[in-house]
């Protein structure tokens, strides 16, 4: 079998992807490669706990965080949201997803935090990004890459949030991305603690995720890896974000959608417990198994997940992350769960083998190499 060091380096020896860090856990053993450069041009060799930008593998972390609050009594999932995010008190929707943002109808009932955390809530990404409910997101809350400088403040954004007709009916239709940025304003309401103090003392502190936060300090910042854009012409990367930029200093809004910056080892400590039923390496209880087990399994009909359409196929949804419900060569595992980001990162977990799998990249998923990579990699990690 081709070892996973030339799996990743048949990827980066070409030029169009600087670098990359890839970790398999299985079975009480972790193989971890690191190959390439931290920046395009070489310079920084790329290491083990070069930190990157995860994007979307920051959804399944803030899933688990408002999980914490519900088994402490302090959220209901079938609770209207209401109560802590009253912008969302009275939503109206546009009357089919083609309407003008003015033809609305009223919401037929309350959004729930379950209807967040599944993504059924009526906010969020279909496959047609040109819907006029859908352009507002990008322009008005800086939905879409991550770019942290650019986004207001919660309460400014939840203003404008109030002003964005829902593209479907409360539980009517899977929407991609929205919700989890919203789920990080209600735990932060909700706990009354700013975001990334409360992920940091109940998620980060007793994993041991020393490296996860929505900031590199400038003591660490010499691990930063940069951010890059495939061309359209196979030529080299562009330069999206240096480590220097966006994520140096603190941030307006904290993004529980896509705003952590972590590690390879970081990630497996997270995916490893969900595996272990919650528990952290040192036998400590974040989670029940309860809970993890509502996080990984599918919330969504047929119906729920055609609505969006923006999916891949042969998955559902659970709390914060996809969840394979029927084998598709090279990625689907029944029962996996997980994501990708767009800054060209993966994250699963696998309870029928007890495998964690972490891919970290700095490219976004737009160019061929990364998708191909991450078939290759799952190939790997799977034995296929």
């Amino acid at each position: 079998m081709t070892g996973l060091r030339e799996v990743l380096e048949a990827h980066v020896r070409d030029g169009a992807l600087p670098g990359a860090v890839a970790l398999v856990a299985r079975e009480g053993r972790t193989e971890c490669v690191a190959v390439g450069d931290a920046e395009a041009g070489g310079g920084t060799p790329m290491a083990r706990d070069s930190l990157f930008r995860i994007a979307s593998l920051t959804k399944p972390v803030t899933a688990a965080a408002v999980m914490v609050l519900v088994e402490e009594g302090r959220l209901e999932l079938d609770a209207p949201v209401r109560r802590w995010l009253p912008e969302l008190a009275s939503p109206v929707v546009v009357r089919t997803p083609r309407s003008p943002v003015d033809d609305v109808v009223p919401a037929v009932r309350p959004i729930t935090v379950e209807d967040l955390l599944s993504f059924r809530a009526g906010y969020g990404f279909p496959s047609d990004f040109s819907l006029p409910a859908v352009g507002l997101l990008f322009g008005e809350l800086r939905q879409g890459p991550p770019q942290p400088r650019h986004v207001p403040p919660p309460d400014e954004w939840m203003a404008a949030l109030a002003r964005i007709p829902l593209l479907y009916q409360p539980g009517e239709a899977w929407l991609y991305h929205t919700c989890s940025d919203i789920l990080g304003v209600l735990i932060a309401r909700v706990s009354g603690r700013p975001l990334p103090e409360f992920l940091a003392e109940r998620i980060f502190v007793p994993l041991g995720m020393e490296d996860t936060g929505f900031t590199v300090p400038g003591d660490r910042l010499h691990r930063f890896t940069g951010y890059y854009r495939g061309r359209p012409d196979g030529g080299p990367p562009e330069p999206v974000d240096a480590p220097d930029g966006q994520w140096s200093r603190p941030v307006a809004f904290p993004s529980g959608g896509g705003g952590l910056v972590s590690t390879a080892d970081d990630w497996c400590a997270f995916g490893r417990m969900l595996l272990a039923g919650g528990r952290a390496a040192d036998g400590r209880a974040l989670l029940t198994p309860g809970s993890v087990r509502q996080m990984m399994t599918d919330r969504l009909t047929p119906a729920q997940r055609a609505g969006g359409e923006l999916f891949l196929e042969g998955q559902g949804w659970g709390f914060g992350g996809s969840v394979d419900v029927e084998p598709r060569d090279p990625w689907n595992v029944p029962g996996r769960y997980g994501w990708i980001g767009g800054t060209g990162t993966a994250a699963h977990v696998v309870p029928s083998t007890g495998t964690v799998t972490v891919l970290l990249t700095q490219l976004e998923l737009g160019g061929p190499n990364p998708p191909a990579l991450m078939r290759d990699f799952w190939r790997y990690a799977t034995g296929a």
